[in-house]
């Protein structure tokens, strides 16, 4: 995989550091983006779940009324 350098703020890089329980700033840096990453494809596949859901309703025949 190719790699990137980044320049970011050390006070910026020492708490995420502390945050993540993690001694190195790249190791750090790293999970914080992954992390990231992995709630986004969380939030779509929700969306995505519920987007189905209400397309499966708005399908199925409605019974008449009156």
């Amino acid at each position: 995989m190719a790699k990137v350098t980044v320049s970011l703020d050390a006070q910026l890089v020492v708490e995420v550091m502390v945050l993540a329980g993690v001694g190195n700033p790249q190791d750090a840096v790293e999970l914080v983006v992954r992390d990231y990453i992995e709630r986004g494809h969380r939030t779509e596949a929700r969306t995505a779940a519920r987007d189905e859901a209400l397309r499966e309703a708005d399908t199925k025949p409605r019974d008449p009324e009156g």
